[in-house]
Formats: structure tokens, C-alpha cells, sequence
């Protein structure tokens, strides 16, 4: 019948190995137990002629075919289709001294365990290809460190020294500096870089109040320049609000040219006193027979005080108080 291999001294995937001489046999020999995949409870024979040679711990699988486990996993084996076995060891100590590692290890040596039980596995690559526990209590393995505590089997200190150097390299390399840089460097880079990052924060706020004041005094330059132009008469005061956020856009300066390019509202005896008839002297008429017929109307209506002195002068009296036509 054909052997299987219960534990030899190769580095397993977990980065540690089991140190064949350590291990102890006695219990196992007197309930040499095959189990399917760890389960107890599910005892699908037992394991016979166990051999102890060459490093290397070896026995012959027997199937009882009491159950149907058992009857199929015979088959399989016998067929080459079931082909890998899983132990289970109890460790008693580990050691991490230096003649015990072998290149790429990563966790202590196992110098003592017992061997608890054997069981028949599918995929012998997973976390069941090898069991280990201390004190009752299964030990975690895995190919990282994430895991923590009492539990799991602890990565070897020159390991993590490695792993920490490693960081150290990658962020050197992140910062601009050379892959060798020494943890000092490191943190003097971050140091300046934090700099930068408050006088960038300190010159963002005084940025920030600058354009604050800027748009103050923008705001009050262009509402002077709509007030001047309300005064002037070259727009509505209920278009204030309109050339306001004009100026707002624009700027100031484009407004100051729309307003210049704009005219005044101009009062009637601003028109009669500036136009250039003959009869008028000093930009002002001498009496009411001098006035053209349409600056006549326009003044009766807009300018009832010329009006009543220059009818004074034409005709020798007061004009009467009704100014209608």
C-alpha cells in the first residue's frame, strides 16, 4: 500500500518548519487516528506502519469503510485522485536561534511538538496543510503578520526589522530621496514638507482676506461711480441695482467709459438759454416775442418762472398766475 508523508523538514509556506527529532510520537502511535479534513467526528480510519527516516515521518492510510467518508476517500486514494494528507502537532517550543533557520524563514523553528492527529485533506496548499496549536488552542498561520496575539505564531524579530526597513525604503523613495536614505533624512523631508504645508495654509488666508478687501473696495468704487451717474441723470435710480452688478462684472473701469459715453437729462431753459437764436443775448431772451414757438410751449411747461420774466418785459405787467394754453 501506498505511503503518505505525515511531516518532513521542508519551510512550508508559513515561513517555519517542524524539526523532525522533536516530534513526539508516543500518544499518536497509541491512537494513530486519520480524520477527513480535521473534523472530529468524522474518523475515516487510521494510519499504520509509521516510519521515522531520513527527516521525514511516514505511515500507510487504512480505511475502515465503516462510512461513507471513509468508503469514498478510499477510492479516491487508491485511484490517485485523493493524494494529500494534513497533521495536526501540538507545539511545545520554538526557537529562533540562528542555526535553526533556513533562508527565507520568516517565523521560529518548531524544535518540539506532538502529533495530535492526521487527517485526509483536499487542497493540501490552504491553511489546513499543516495544524498547529499550544496549549488546547489552535495557532493561527498565515503568510502575513497581520494577525496578532496569542494565538498566532509570532514572525521572527529580524523578519520585521526587514519589513520595517522595507517601509522605510518605500517612503524615502515616495519623498524624493535616495532608496538608502537613513530614517534621520526621512524625517527632516517630512519635516520641510509639513512647512510647506503651513506656510501654504498661512498665505491661502491672507489670500483669501486680500480678495475680501479688494472686493470691498471694488464694490464701493462702483457704486460711487452709479451714484455720480443717478446725479447726473444718466440712469434711472431704480436701475442702481442693475449697473451695480454691471460694474461687478465688468469692472470699474468699463463702467466709468459707459457712463461717459452716456448724456445727462438737460433742463429746457438749459436748451432755450444755450441755443443760438439771434435774439437771445447772454444765452438768456430779452422778451417773450423773441422766443421760438416750440422753445415758447416747451418753457410755459417746464420753465413757468422765465416764462412770467419774460412776459414782464415784453407786455409791462405781471404774468397771471394761469399758465395754460
Amino acid at each position: 500500500m501506498n505511503r503518505i508523508r505525515i511531516s518532513n523538514e521542508t519551510l512550508n509556506q508559513y515561513g517555519t518548519w517542524i524539526k523532525t527529532e522533536g516530534v513526539d510520537l508516543t500518544q499518536f502511535k497509541r491512537n494513530p487516528v486519520l480524520l477527513w479534513m480535521h473534523e472530529r467526528g468524522k474518523i475515516i480510519g487510521c494510519i499504520k506502519n509509521i516510519s521515522v527516516e531520513n527527516n521525514e515521518i511516514t505511515g500507510e492510510p487504512y480505511f475502515d469503510e465503516v462510512t461513507e467518508e471513509s468508503r469514498q476517500a478510499k477510492q479516491q486514494w487508491e485511484k490517485g485522485t485523493l493524494r494529500m494528507g494534513s497533521p495536526r502537532f501540538e507545539v511545545i517550543d520554538l526557537s529562533d536561534a540562528p542555526e535553526l533557520l533556513k533562508p527565507g524563514q520568516t517565523r521560529p523553528t518548531v524544535t518540539k511538538c506532538k502529533l495530535v492527529e492526521f487527517s485526509m485533506v483536499d487542497i493540501g496548499g490552504n491553511d489546513d496543510n499543516i495544524r498547529l496549536s499550544r496549549d488546547g488552542k489552535d495557532i493561527i498561520l498565515s503568510k502575513t503578520e497581520d494577525n496578532a496575539g496569542d494565538d498566532v505564531l509570532p514572525v521572527l524579530n529580524n523578519v520585521k526589522k526587514q519589513n520595517k526597513m522595507n517601509d522605510l525604503k518605500t517612503i524615502a523613495l515616495m519623498l524624493g530621496l535616495a532608496e538608502g536614505a537613513t530614517l534621520q533624512e526621512v524625517q527632516q523631508k517630512i519635516n520641510v514638507i509639513l512647512g510647506y504645508q503651513s506656510a501654504n495654509a498661512t498665505l491661502r488666508t491672507e489670500r483669501d482676506n486680500l480678495k475680501k478687501q479688494l472686493e470691498t473696495m471694488q464694490l464701493a468704487g462702483v457704486t460711487a461711480l452709479v451714484d455720480d451717474a443717478i446725479k447726473a441723470g444718466k440712469i434711472d435710480a431704480t436701475k442702481k441695482d442693475h449697473f451695480i452688478n454691471l460694474g461687478k462684472s465688468v469692472g470699474q473701469e468699463s463702467l466709468k467709459l459707459t457712463f461717459d459715453a452716456m448724456h445727462g437729462s438737460v433742463k429746457p431753459t438749459t436748451v432755450i438759454n444755450a441755443g443760438g437764436n439771434g435774439g437771445a443775448k447772454n444765452g438768456k431772451y430779452q422778451k417773450l416775442s423773441e422766443v421760438p414757438l416750440e422753445e415758447f410751449k416747451l418753457m410755459r411747461k417746464e420753465d413757468p418762472q422765465e416764462y412770467r420774466r419774460l412776459y414782464k418785459l415784453e407786455y409791462g405787467v405781471d404774468c397771471p398766475d394761469v399758465l395754460s394754453i
